[in-house]
C-alpha cells in the first residue's frame, strides 16, 4: 500500500508530460504548417475578377458569396489563402487541393483561359449551384489530372462535354447534372451533350467511378452493356437524359449500387428482374420511363429500400401487397399509375413513411370520396403528401389532423367544397399549402396566421369570398402567394404586400373582384423584390410607379385593367433586364411614350392585345417567341426586319389597320413558327411561297384581307397544319385537293373568294381524315357535290367522341423553372394559350366563335353553283352539327338517309330546285335547331312533331306545294264520291265547264306572273303577297332565286 501511492503520482506525471508533449508537437505542427503557394493565391484571386456577385445570383436563400473571402487585406500579398471559405490546402506542401465555391451567387464565363486550371494539385472541385452563362466545359479540364470529385450542377453550362474530360482516370464521382433552361423559343435550348464523348467512352475510361450523375445532359442513345462492368458503382442517376433502347438488366445486379435514377426518359425500355434480398439498392426511381409487365411480388425483398418512384409508368396489373414488407421505405411516388385494386390495402405497414405522392390517379386505385383516404391517416410521419388530381369529392377530410409532421400538402385539382377549415391550420408545420382548382366556399381563415412557416399559399381556382384577410401579413415566411381566380373583394393595398412580407418573390391577385391601392410615389432602391406579379382584373387605372425599381422581376401581368395611358418610356428603357413574359392586353394604352422601343433583351411573350395602339408596329426582339398585338389601331407595313426574329412562335397582328404586301420571307423566316394571324387587315398581293419541308406551323388565318393570286402549293409542307382560314379574300384558283394529304387539318375555309370549277374526286379515300369544319362559301364551284370527298372525313363521323375542349395551342415552352425555398415552382405563370377562333353561317346567322369546340363539325357550301342531287354519303357523317347547301343549283329529292344525321343542329337546303316530300325520318333529329328549305319546289305535307313543331312559317317559303303546319295551308284530302245529280249537272252545263278552263288559265297565268315578276319587284313582294294571298313575308335577308 506505502508503494502505491508514489507509484500512482508517477503515473500521472508521465501521463501529464505525454500530453504536454503532444500538444507542444501540434501546435508546432500548425504554426509550421506552410502558407498557400504565392501563384495559386494569385490564379484564386483571378478567378473570382472574372465574376459578378450578388444576391440575384443567388439559387437558394441559404446561398451567400464565399469568395467574398477571399481578399488581400491592408495590401497584405501573403495572406493564407487555405484560410478562405470554400478552400482546402494540403497541410503539408500548402497546394489547393479542395476548392468548393458552390451556391456562392456567382454569375460569368469560364473558358479555357480561366486561371483555375493552374490549380493543377485539385482532386475537388464543385462549382454547383451557380451561373455561368452557359459557358462550355473548357478543354483545359484536362490539366486537372489529380481530380477525384467534379461537381459542375446546376451551373448552367452547356454545349458538348469535351473529350479531355475523360482524361481524368482518378475520378470517383463526377455530377454534371441539371444544366439547362426549358425550351423558349426566344432562345436556343441550353443542355449538355455527351457527343464524341458517349456513354460508351465515358465508362470504358472513368473506371474508378463510384458516383454518375447526367441527370439533364442529352444521351439519345442506348445504355452500353459495358455499364454492367463499373462493379464499384454505388450511384447511377440518368434522368431525363433522352436514353433509349432497352435497359441491361444486369445493372439492377450490381453489387454495391445502392442509388439507381432513371426517371423520365419515356424511350427507354425494359422490365424489372426478380430482386435478391442481398441487394442494396436503397433509391430505385423509374418514374416516366417505357418499362412495362408486372412489378414483381419479389419487390418485397428490397428491405433495405428508402425511396421508390413508379410514377407515371406503365405497369400492369396490381400493385404487390408484398410492397408493405419493406418497412424502411420513406418516399413512395405512385402518381399517375394504372394500378388495379386499391392501394390502401398495400401501404398499411410502411410506418416509416414521410413521403406520399399518389396524385393524378382517376380510377379505384385511390377512391374518389375524400374520406376514403383515411388509411393515410395511420402514417403519422409523412411530411410530403399530394392528392392532387384524384377526383376527390366532399370537404377537406378531418383525418387531416392526425398528420401533424405535414410540410407539404397538395389536395389541387380536386372537387372539394366547403370551406377551408380552421382546425387545418393547426398543422402549424405546414411551409407548402395547394389547394387550388377546386370548389371551395367561404372566406380565407383568419387562423391562417398559425401557418407561420408557409413558404407557398395557393388557393386560386376556387369560390372563396369575402375580403383578404390581414393575417395574411404575419406570414413572414411567404415567398409565394396565389389567389387568382375567386371571388375575393374589397380594397387592397399593395403596399402593404411590399412591407410587411419581405420574403415575397411571387404574387398573383388576377380575376377576383378587388379594387388594387397603389401608392404611385417613386420608390426607394431598397423596396421589395418581386420575380412575379399577376395582377390581371384588379381595377387598376394607372401604370404602377412601384415597378420602376423591380429589376428582378421576369413575370408581369396587368391585363384587363383600365389604364388609360402611354406604356411609360422608363418601363422600357432597361428598368427590367430579366423580364420575361409582359401581358399589358385589354386595357386602353394609346402607344409607347419612347422611340425607339428597346424590349428587354430576355423577352419571350409580349401581350398588348385588344388595347387602342395607333402608330407602326414596334418590330419584336430577337428573343421574343410570343408577339400578340391584335385588336388595336395599329398602321403601316410589316417591316421585313420582322423575319429576324428567328425564334417567334407565335405572331397575331389581327384586326389592325395594316396594309402593304405581305414580306416574302414570312413564310419561312422561324422554325418555331406555329401560330400566324394576320386577318382583318388591308394586305394585298399574294400570299408568301415557299413554305419550308419541316415547319412547325398549326395555324394560319389571312382572312379578311384582299390577297389575290393562288394559294401557295407549299402549304402542302406544313404537315402539323391544323387551321387554314383564307377566307374573304381575292384568290382565284381552284379547289386545293391537294391539302387533303395534310393529316392534321381540321378547319378549312375559304369562303368568299374567287375559287371556281368541279371539285374532284379524291384519288384516295383518306383525304382530310381530321377535317372538321370546311367552309368554301360564296365562290363559284360548279359541278356534282363532292360525294367521295364526304365519304373521308372521319372526323365528322364520330358523335360526341370525345371530352368538351377547345381547339388551341399552348406555349408551354414559356415555362421555365424559378427557385423558392427548397422547393422548384414551374407555374410561375400560366401557360400561354392561344384559342383558335371563326366567324361562320350558324342557324341562319352570322356566328363567332371565339373558341372552336372540339365537337363542332360543319360542312357550308352556300352561294356556289353546285347542281345534281344530294349524295346519300352525307348521312355517314353522323357527327355533323352544322349543313348548309344553300344558294346552289341542287335537284332531286332531300334523302331520307339524312334522319341518321342526329348531332345536326342546323339544315340550311333553301334556295335550290329540290323537290318531292320532305322525309318524315328528319323529324328524328332531335336536335335540329334551324331548318331551312325555303325557295325550293318541295310539296306535300310538312313532317310534325318533336323539332318540326318549332319552325316557322319562313323555313318554308317559296315552296308553293307544301302544306300542313305550321303554314295556313291545309292538305287536301281525297275528295267524297259526288251525287248523280251533280255529275248530271256538271254534264249538261257547257257554261261551268268553260269557266273552270277560265279559272285554271287565269290562275296558272297569275301565279307564273308572280314567279317571274319577282327579280323585277323585289320591295313589293312580301306586300303584295299579303295582299292578294295572305301570305307571311320572307324573313330572309335574300329572296328565293330562280
Amino acid at each position: 500500500m506505502g508503494h502505491s501511492v508514489p507509484c500512482f503520482f508517477s503515473f500521472v506525471r508521465f501521463v501529464s508530460w505525454l500530453c504536454f508533449l503532444h500538444l507542444s508537437v501540434s501546435h508546432f505542427g500548425f504554426s509550421m504548417r506552410p502558407l498557400c503557394r504565392d501563384d495559386e493565391r494569385s490564379a484564386l484571386l483571378q478567378f473570382k475578377e472574372i465574376f459578378l456577385i450578388g444576391k440575384r445570383y443567388c439559387v437558394h436563400l441559404s446561398d451567400y458569396p464565399k469568395v467574398e473571402s477571399w481578399k488581400l487585406e491592408g495590401g497584405n500579398s501573403s495572406v493564407d489563402c487555405c484560410l478562405w471559405d470554400g478552400v482546402k490546402c494540403d497541410e503539408e506542401t500548402g497546394h489547393v487541393i479542395k476548392l468548393d465555391i458552390s451556391s456562392s451567387c456567382l454569375s460569368g464565363t469560364i473558358n479555357s483561359t480561366t486561371t483555375l486550371f493552374y490549380l493543377v494539385h485539385l482532386q475537388w472541385l464543385s462549382l454547383a449551384y451557380n451561373h455561368f452563362n452557359y459557358s462550355e466545359i473548357p478543354a483545359t479540364i484536362n490539366k486537372l489530372s489529380r481530380l477525384s470529385h467534379l461537381n459542375l450542377s446546376h451551373s448552367h453550362i452547356s454545349g458538348q462535354i469535351p473529350p479531355q474530360l475523360l482524361d481524368l482516370p482518378n475520378l470517383v464521382s463526377l455530377d454534371l447534372s441539371y444544366n439547362y433552361v426549358i425550351k423558349v423559343p426566344g432562345n436556343e435550348p441550353h443542355y449538355l451533350e455527351l457527343g464524341e464523348s458517349s456513354l460508351q467512352n465515358l465508362v470504358e475510361k472513368l473506371t474508378n467511378l463510384k458516383v454518375l450523375n447526367l441527370d439533364v445532359v442529352s444521351i439519345p442513345s442506348p445504355i452500353p452493356h459495358i455499364l454492367t462492368n463499373l462493379s464499384s458503382l454505388t450511384y447511377l442517376s440518368l434522368q431525363h437524359c433522352g436514353l433509349q433502347g432497352e435497359f441491361p438488366n444486369k445493372i439492377f445486379q450490381l453489387p454495391n449500387l445502392s442509388v439507381l435514377k432513371l426517371s423520365s426518359n419515356r424511350n427507354l425500355t425494359g422490365h424489372l428482374p426478380e430482386f435478391e434480398r442481398t441487394s442494396p439498392l436503397t433509391v430505385l426511381a423509374i418514374g416516366d420511363c417505357g418499362f412495362s409487365g408486372t412489378i414483381p411480388s419479389s419487390l418485397g425483398n428490397l428491405t433495405k429500400l428508402v425511396h421508390l418512384d413508379v410514377s407515371f409508368s406503365s405497369f400492369l396489373g396490381e400493385l404487390p401487397i408484398s410492397i408493405g414488407n419493406i418497412g424502411s421505405l420513406e418516399r413512395l411516388r405512385l402518381e399517375g399509375c394504372n394500378f388495379l385494386g386499391q392501394v390502401s390495402s398495400s401501404l398499411g405497414n410502411l410506418t416509416q413513411l414521410t413521403y406520399l405522392d399518389i396524385s393524378h390517379n382517376r380510377n379505384q386505385f385511390s377512391g374518389q370520396n375524400s374520406s376514403s383516404l383515411s388509411w393515410i391517416a395511420k402514417h403519422t410521419k409523412l411530411s410530403f403528401l399530394d392528392l392532387s388530381d384524384l377526383n376527390l369529392i366532399g370537404e377537406i377530410p378531418l383525418w387531416l389532423m392526425n398528420l401533424t409532421q405535414l410540410t407539404h400538402l397538395d389536395m389541387s385539382q380536386n372537387l372539394l367544397t366547403g370551406p377551408i377549415p380552421s382546425w387545418l391550420m393547426n398543422i402549424n408545420r405546414i411551409s407548402f399549402l395547394h389547394l387550388h382548382s377546386n370548389q371551395l366556399t367561404k372566406h380565407i381563415p383568419y387562423e391562417i396566421r398559425n401557418l407561420s412557416l408557409l413558404v407557398e399559399l395557393d388557393l386560386s381556382s376556387n369560390s372563396l369570398q369575402g375580403q383578404i384577410p390581414r393575417a395574411i401579413f404575419e406570414l413572414k415566411n411567404l415567398q409565394y402567394l396565389r389567389l387568382r381566380s375567386n371571388n375575393l373583394c374589397g380594397i387592397v393595398e399593395f403596399d402593404m404586400f411590399l412591407s410587411q412580407l419581405e420574403s415575397l418573390r411571387v404574387i398573383i391577385l388576377s380575376s377576383n373582384n378587388l379594387s388594387v391601392f397603389m401608392n404611385n410615389t417613386i420608390p426607394n432602391n431598397n423596396s421589395q423584390k418581386l420575380l412575379n406579379i399577376g395582377l390581371r382584373s384588379c381595377n387598376l387605372s394607372e401604370f404602377p410607379n412601384f415597378l420602376r425599381n423591380q429589376d428582378w422581376l421576369e413575370v408581369l401581368d396587368l391585363s384587363s385593367n383600365s389604364i388609360f395611358d402611354q406604356i411609360p418610356g422608363w418601363f422600357l428603357n432597361g428598368t427590367m433586364p430579366s423580364l420575361r413574359y409582359l401581358n399589358l392586353s385589354h386595357n386602353l394604352f394609346t402607344g409607347f411614350e419612347q422611340h425607339p422601343i428597346i424590349f428587354p433583351p430576355d423577352l419571350h411573350t409580349l401581350d398588348l392585345r385588344s388595347n387602342k395602339l395607333q402608330g407602326p408596329l414596334p418590330i419584336p426582339s430577337m428573343s421574343m417567341s410570343e408577339y400578340l398585338v391584335s385588336n388595336n389601331q395599329l398602321t403601316g407595313q410589316i417591316s421585313p426586319l420582322i423575319c429576324k426574329s428567328k425564334h417567334l412562335y407565335a405572331l397575331d397582328l389581327s384586326n389592325n389597320n395594316f396594309g402593304g404586301v405581305l414580306p416574302k420571307c414570312l413564310a419561312n423566316f422561324s422554325d418555331a413558327l406555329s401560330i400566324l394571324a394576320l386577318q382583318s387587315n388591308k394586305f394585298h398581293g399574294s400570299i408568301p411561297q415557299g413554305f419550308m419541308n419541316g415547319n412547325n406551323l398549326k395555324m394560319i388565318d389571312l382572312g379578311n384581307n384582299q390577297l389575290q393570286g393562288r394559294i401557295p402549293r407549299s402549304l402542302v409542307n406544313c404537315t402539323k397544319l391544323e387551321y387554314l382560314h383564307l377566307g374573304n379574300n381575292q384568290i382565284t384558283d381552284i379547289f386545293p385537293s391537294w391539302l387533303g394529304t395534310l393529316r392534321e387539318l381540321k378547319i378549312l375555309i375559304l369562303k368568299f373568294n374567287r375559287l371556281h370549277g368541279v371539285i374532284k374526286e379524291p384519288e384516295e379515300n383518306f383525304e382530310f381524315p381530321k377535317l372538321q369544319v370546311i367552309d368554301l362559301s360564296h365562290n363559284t364551284f360548279r359541278g356534282d357535290l363532292p360525294t367521295k370527298h364526304f365519304q373521308s372525313w372521319n372526323a365528322m363521323k364520330i358523335v360526341n367522341g370525345s371530352h368538351l375542349s377547345y381547339m388551341h395551342d399552348e406555349f408551354h415552352p414559356t415555362m421555365y423553372y424559378v427557385q423558392v425555398a427548397s422547393y422548384e415552382i414551374s407555374d410561375c405563370y400560366e401557360i400561354s394559350d392561344y384559342a383558335y377562333s371563326m366567324t361562320i353561317i350558324n342557324k341562319g346567322m352570322e356566328l363567332y366563335y371565339g373558341k372552336i369546340s372540339n365537337m363542332l363539325t360543319s360542312i357550308i357550301l352556300s352561294g356556289n353553283k353546285f347542281e345534281g342531287e344530294i349524295p346519300t354519303s352525307l348521312a355517314s357523317l353522323r357527327g355533323l352539327n352544322i349543313l348548309n347547301l344553300s344558294y346552289n343549283i341542287l335537284e332531286g329529292h332531300i334523302p331520307s338517309c339524312l334522319g341518321n344525321l342526329t348531332a345536326l343542329e342546323s339544315l340550311d337546303f333553301s334556295n335550290n330546285r329540290l323537290s318531292g316530300n320532305i322525309p318524315e325520318q328528319l323529324a328524328e333529329i332531335t336536335s335540329l335547331e334551324v331548318f331551312d328549305v325555303s325557295c325550293n319546289l318541295l310539296t306535300g305535307l310538312i313532317p310534325h312533331g318533336k323539332q318540326f313543331n318549332t319552325f316557322e312559317n319562313s323555313s318554308y317559303d317559296g315552296n308553293l306545294g307544301l302544306c300542313g303546319k305550321p303554314l295556313s295551308k291545309h292538305c287536301e284530302t281525297s275528295k267524297p264520291p259526288s251525287n248523280k245529280e251533280d255529275e248530271e249537272e256538271d254534264t249538261e252545263s257547257p257554261f261551268v265547264f268553260d269557266w273552270k278552263i277560265v279559272l285554271i288559265g287565269f290562275t296558272s297565268g297569275l301565279i307564273v306572273g308572280v314567279i317571274l315578276g319577282q327579280e323585277f319587284y323585289q320591295k313589293k313582294k312580301n306586300e303584295w303577297l299579303v295582299k292578294i294571298f295572305g301570305m307571311q313575308s320572307l324573313k330572309r335577308r335574300r329572296g328565293c332565286k330562280n
